[in-house]
């Protein structure tokens, strides 16, 4: 019996480019692949707005080379982890783009088979998305270390969320060890209850008290309790969105 090879899983691709002719040979490729292209955006700026929005995207392909800010400079702020690969004209950029942790690199012109490589290496990596387990109602408790063993907190007690060393830290007017080792963890945990603020903090909106620009240009929140922290200038749309402050 001849057994027909199963569909692979359609990706959900953003695409940055600012020179149109790539930008619309790279989507025609995707699209030929099999891929989804949700977005297709020519700047920086453009890419940190649209993943503030909240839309769902599964990887992005990025320039290096774009106006405004920088493919790399794009990567160090963005307001959600996703995989990201890097596409540029360039190879001397290739070792800074790994530094980054890129998925992968793709050089121009990009042909059809090196780009079935790149997309290989997303579904390995497992970035299609799997319909959730729903929820169940009430308070939601998250588990934190104690001792030997663990005991349950409420994430209505808690105002944000740091990784440091490996560790995410959970703020309950002190600090306490959970048992996630990233924030892309903690978020597949907390799901919507929580929003980035930059690329090692959590924030639970309901914890924001208050908001202003600071001397660098950059949000800052004032949480219960007092403590102020800095937001990312790629999450600060999110924020505010979550906070009705448009």
């Amino acid at each position: 019996m001849t057994h027909l090879p199963l569909p692979q899983a359609s990706l959900r691709v953003l695409v940055a480019e600012d020179e149109p002719f790539n930008l619309r040979r790279l989507c025609r490729l995707l699209r030929e692949a099999g891929c989804e292209v949700v977005a297709e955006l020519e700047d920086g700026p453009s890419v940190l707005a649209w993943l503030a929005s909240g839309e769902p995207a599964d990887a992005l392909f990025l320039d290096i080379q774009m106006p405004g800010l920088t493919g790399l400079d794009v990567s160090l702020d963005l307001p959600r982890p996703l995989p990201v690969v890097f596409v540029t004209a360039y190879a001397e950029h290739a070792v800074r783009a790994f530094e980054q942790a890129a998925t992968d690199y793709l050089l121009k012109p990009v042909t059809a088979e090196r780009l079935a490589t790149t997309l290989g290496r997303l579904r390995a990596r497992g970035t299609v998305p799997t319909p959730e387990t729903p929820r169940a109602a009430g308070p939601f408790r998250f588990p934190v270390k104690a001792g030997s063993g663990l005991v349950l907190v409420d994430l209505a007690k808690t105002t944000h969320f740091l990784l440091e060393d490996e560790t995410v830290w959970a703020f309950v007017g002190e600090r306490l060890r959970t048992t996630w080792k990233t924030l892309a963890e903690a978020e597949a945990a907390l799901g919507g209850r929580v929003v980035r603020g930059h690329r090692h903090l959590l924030l639970r909106p309901e914890a924001v008290v208050g908001v202003q620009t600071g001397e660098s240009g950059r949000l800052l929140v004032r949480l219960q309790g007092g403590v102020e922290l800095e937001v990312s200038r790629g999450a600060a749309p999110g924020l505010k969105a979550r906070l009705g402050l448009g």
